[in-house]
């Protein structure tokens, strides 16, 4: 069952993610305000992120009873990693790609970028399919705690896919010709977020005591992606109206988690509350089935009168 859910969490993350991220591209070619509020679906995701590690992954990471310096250390480690692997470009999505055609009318570069053309397509889907399968990793280390912190996580994966496949659609769009055929290619990449859940599946079975590692990881990933990554893009001069949307759409992130969290947390924690007090009820059912039935066939005790 574990297996299962997995398998639909990383699939509703990976393929999802581009399927929506390509409905609001082809909105936003009739409202070119869409692509221009792209910056509050990043707020969002910073939220959801942020959230999911904070409020949910550390907690069942420490709760372990693990070492914190150890598990703080391995944090660490984690960030550190990260960096290194956007510093070669195999983490980092591009969210910097130029924004022509339905986006601001101007390009926005936040240090390096994708080029468009055959060349910046193929890497833009390597990217995403090495992001993917770390993607469905995480997915799989939180669903081994609980489906319900694996489904937390799927969403906080699904956010912040949305508006990096944005920009990934408009290179691949601009290298195929064919916004269908940009769609095919990144959805193929989105479906390695599945594999990703299956391998990290398979190393858990195996690896249960590293379990708290697995999620200081997957913590360690998304506190980079928000942190290095979106909020960065979220510094740029705006109004005060434009402001106050911003850091809402961030709260909103951060609530839509940690309510979904406690709702799922609840439902689970009640299913398996409701199946324990069956299995108390059968239990003394049997016990008095049991007495009754010793009772009948008990010896009858000597009668006193003859």
């Amino acid at each position: 069952m574990d297996l299962l859910g997995i398998l639909i969490a990383t699939l509703v993350a990976g393929v999802g993610s581009v399927w929506l991220a390509a409905l609001l591209l082809r909105l936003a070619a009739r409202q070119r305000r869409l692509i221009a509020d792209r910056r509050y679906l990043l707020s969002f995701a910073a939220g959801a992120l942020l959230a999911t590690a904070f409020v949910h992954l550390l907690p069942e990471a420490f709760e372990s009873g693990m070492n914190p310096a150890l598990l703080f250390g391995v944090l660490l480690a984690g960030l550190v990693v990260f960096f290194l692997l956007d510093k070669v470009e195999l983490w980092h999505h591009g969210h910097e790609h130029a924004d022509h055609g339905h986006a601001h009318g101007h390009d926005h570069h936040h240090g390096h970028h994708h080029h468009g053309g055959k060349g910046g397509g193929w890497a833009v889907l390597a990217g995403d399919s090495v992001h993917c399968f770390g993607d469905g990793i995480v997915i799989a280390s939180a669903f081994t705690v609980s489906p319900a912190l694996g489904a937390v996580a799927a969403l906080a994966v699904l956010a912040h896919e949305v508006p990096h496949h944005i920009g990934d659609l408009v290179v691949l769009d601009g290298g195929t010709g064919t916004p269908r055929v940009a769609v095919l290619k990144l959805t193929l990449a989105g479906m390695v977020t599945a594999l990703g859940g299956l391998v990290g599946w398979w190393l858990l079975e195996r690896l249960q005591a590293w379990l708290p590692y697995f999620l200081v990881v997957a913590s360690s990933s998304f506190i980079y992606v928000a942190l290095a990554d979106l909020i960065p893009q979220l510094q740029t001069r705006l109004t005060k109206r434009q402001t106050v949307a911003q850091v809402s759409w961030l709260v909103a992130g951060i609530a839509l988690v940690a309510v979904v969290g406690t709702l799922a947390h609840h439902g689970h924690d009640h299913g398996h509350g409701d199946h324990d007090g069956h299995g108390h009820e059968d239990v003394t059912h049997s016990r008095d089935h049991d007495g009754e039935h010793a009772h009948d066939h008990a010896p009858a005790a000597p009668s006193a009168f003859k």
